[in-house]
């Protein structure tokens, strides 16, 4: 049973997902049981593969036993498996998230449609993470996108379905680059497993036809990460779906986007093919990177919706990941697999914190936040948790990236990076100031909240949090910030072994 993990891992949610819309016939809440109980699955098969790599190194899992490259290959190692634990854990809390959520953001009739899409979803995610054939990984990519599209749709705003076409468009086009890229390296290797490609490639690194494929991969790659100047799907996918699938994709989606990349970028290819190719890539992804990450807080500070903000935020969160990469050193690609993690928590517990402020009052736009501190006292806790997180406050994990990050950039004597990482962190904290300063420190609007719609019979003060089934993985994401904030060495360990095999 243990050595058919890394299957069961992608099958598991395939097979529920398609039955959860059958028994959600009877009540969509056995369809939400279904899901809880397969993503915790999801999440302890991740955990049982971390200690076989942890004792073993890489597992090679060959699908019906055929010997790659003629079959297809599942292989887990230090930087899948570190990857997989993000997507499996962020599921299961989105799940258990959901139970409540959805009541106010999700049509009753579609609710068991939800489920079924968010389980392929995560299907298509942990496959593209799991596979060690780069052509599955485009047919992965497809699923997770397809149903991404739908899961922003499903939002009762209008504007959900624009951002889905949004997506959808933007998302096409990456996608079509990706697989042209991909059938240049056939064209010229013959083969489409990972580990024989990156064996096969190098006598081809001076042709125009690798030279060909790897642009288009990483352009195709760049538009599915969301990196400025191709972020503008972005901010309304996230801004409009419901809080569950915001939550959920601002923590997986764009680290598997990433994990794809340093895949084909370190791995596909090896560092020795940039020294063949007519252009400077280091230069390239560091301008596109601290564009990311100014743009992407300049951007989040313009805005008086909350969502809204956190999905710019996030703009130039990508940034950070992408600075890590283009620093092609060994503490770079540390700072950008910490940063990988801690983003997810961060922007997970926000967007679960958000969620739940919309459960409570339907209201998303930073002035009228005002005195939700002490009306929803342990939600708003764990918003600041999270905010002081991504400002880069000593003791989260926020400053954990930024040191690695600030570290690598003086290491490769790219020290005007360091200020760059400072003027955001500074821009960070000025606009999640504003919504503290609101929550906190402001009165609360009392029966101005009628003029939303929203009928309100407490009093100011009174407490009315969220559910319990909102709140304790929204608390639980929040302290997990102090938790690798403080004991660092668990993720740092592992994005260390990572990144010296990517650039030995």
């Amino acid at each position: 049973m243990i050595k058919h993990l890394p299957a069961l891992l992608i099958v598991i949610p395939l097979l529920v997902a398609i039955i959860t819309p059958i028994i959600g016939r009877l009540h969509w809440v056995l369809s939400w049981y279904a899901v809880t109980i397969t993503t915790f699955i999801s999440f302890v098969i991740s955990l049982l593969l971390l200690q076989t790599v942890l004792v073993q190194g890489r597992i090679s899992y060959w699908m019906s036993g055929w010997e790659p490259p003629f079959g297809i290959e599942y292989a887990i190692d230090y930087l899948n498996i570190y990857v997989i634990i993000i997507v499996s854990f962020m599921a299961f809390a989105g799940a258990v998230y959901s139970r409540k959520n959805i009541d106010v953001e999700i049509a009753e009739e579609k609710k068991p449609l939800f489920y079924m899409i968010y389980l392929l979803f995560v299907t298509g995610l942990l496959g593209m993470v799991v596979t060690g054939d780069i052509f599955n990984i485009y047919v992965l990519l497809e699923i997770a996108s397809l149903t991404g599209y739908a899961l922003i749709a499903l939002g009762k705003k209008r504007q959900a379905l624009v951002g889905a076409y949004n997506y959808l468009v933007m998302g096409t086009v990456g996608a079509t680059f990706f697989l042209l890229g991909i059938g240049y390296l056939y064209l010229m290797t013959g083969t489409l497993n990972i580990a024989d490609l990156s064996a096969r490639l190098p006598e081809f690194y001076q042709t125009k036809a690798i030279f060909t494929a790897f642009t288009f991969i990483v352009i195709g790659l760049s538009i599915k990460l969301a990196i400025f100047p191709f972020h503008f799907w972005l901010p309304n996918a996230y801004a409009y779906a419901p809080s569950t699938v915001s939550a959920v994709m601002a923590a997986t989606g764009a680290k598997v986007a990433a994990y794809v990349l340093i895949r084909v970028m370190f791995t596909v290819f090896k560092p020795e093919f940039y020294t063949h190719t007519p252009f400077n890539l280091q230069y390239i992804l560091l301008i596109l990177a601290v564009a990311a990450i100014l743009a992407g807080s300049i951007m989040a500070l313009a805005q008086t919706d909350i969502k809204k903000m956190l999905a710019y935020s996030s703009v130039g969160q990508i940034g950070y990941i992408v600075l890590g990469i283009s620093l092609m050193s060994v503490t770079g690609m540390m700072g950008s697999l910490i940063h990988l993690l801690n983003h997810a928590l961060m922007k997970g517990a926000l967007f679960f914190a958000v969620g739940a402020v919309v459960y409570r009052t339907g209201l998303t736009s930073i002035e009228n936040l005002r005195g939700l501190g002490k009306k929803m006292p342990w939600t708003m806790a764990a918003f600041t948790i999270a905010a002081l997180s991504m400002t880069g406050v000593p003791l989260t994990v926020g400053f954990v990236s930024k040191w690695y990050l600030a570290v690598a950039s003086i290491e490769s004597g790219m020290w005007w990076l360091v200020p760059i990482i400072l003027i955001s962190s500074l821009l960070t904290a000025v606009y999640f100031w504003r919504i503290l300063d609101n929550i906190w420190l402001k009165p609360a609007p009392g029966d101005e909240s009628h003029e939303h719609g929203h009928d309100s019979h407490q009093t100011p003060v009174k407490s009315n949090d969220a559910p319990l089934s909102m709140l304790i993985p929204t608390f639980t994401v929040a302290v997990l910030c102090i938790v690798f904030g403080v004991f660092a060495y668990a993720p740092v360990s592992l994005a260390e072994k990572a990144a010296v095999i990517l650039l030995k």
